[in-house]
């Protein structure tokens, strides 16, 4: 089976189903977003409620990874965030609360998501491998695979990554490191992008949809 890899998606929730629903052959592709599904775009509840019912109606080939902002959240509910309540956290419970959701009841499915989806040919993760990390899978660590913005390491194989949003706000690849950034800045607002990987593990397809001007303003 073929890939479509999604970039990060910050609540942009009509960008990501117009995404879904015009590109992802679920009979011939694993869908796997990179992390970041909330914060800063208008609908992360629905966002979330959108991803838990894709992933439970196709549990075999639909994979939602840990981005930073989920890991936020988790700490926030277990012990006090006051970084992520200034940053974007605010915005985000009262849309919670408006929704008549209660944010807690979602954390198991946050700590439950993966920290990185791998093929023999590309290795999916929210922020890619560091260089110097000496385990890039410690969450908390500022150079693991859900924070690292330095200088990433060439595994070998194509590493697929978010995090950071792209200056020209296209996907970007770095041919020294085998890295492509899909990181298009979709709450910014500029798009959000996504990859076909065909079944010989190459990119086949680079889809931009523009931010739908619903999910950033008033």
């Amino acid at each position: 089976m073929g890939l479509l890899v999604v970039g990060d998606v910050h609540g942009c929730f009509h960008t990501f189903t117009k995404l879904i629903n015009e590109h992802w052959d679920s009979g011939k592709q694993i869908l796997v977003q990179l992390g970041d599904l909330l914060d800063r775009g208008k609908f992360s509840p629905e966002t979330i409620l959108y991803a838990i019912e894709l992933q439970k109606n196709n549990p075999d080939n639909v994979y939602f990874l840990k981005g930073n902002h989920e890991f936020e959240v988790i700490v926030h509910v277990e012990e006090g965030n006051e970084n992520w309540l200034k940053q974007c956290g605010e915005e985000t419970l009262k849309q919670f609360e408006r929704k008549s959701l209660d944010l807690f009841n979602y954390i198991p499915w946050f700590k439950s998501l993966p920290l990185y989806y791998e093929t023999d040919d590309v290795f999916i993760s929210h922020a890619g491998i560091s260089m110097t990390a000496e385990n890039p899978f410690e969450e908390s660590h500022p150079e693991s695979v859900l924070w690292t913005r330095g200088q990433l390491k060439n595994i070998g194989k194509l590493q697929l990554i978010g995090h950071t949003p792209c200056k020209s706000g296209r996907a970007e690849f770095d041919n020294e490191s085998n890295i492509l950034n899909i990181d298009t800045g979709a709450y910014l607002p500029k798009g959000l992008t996504a990859v076909k990987i065909n079944d010989e593990g190459k990119v086949a397809e680079i889809i931009f949809v523009p931010t739908l001007s619903v999910d950033v303003t008033d």
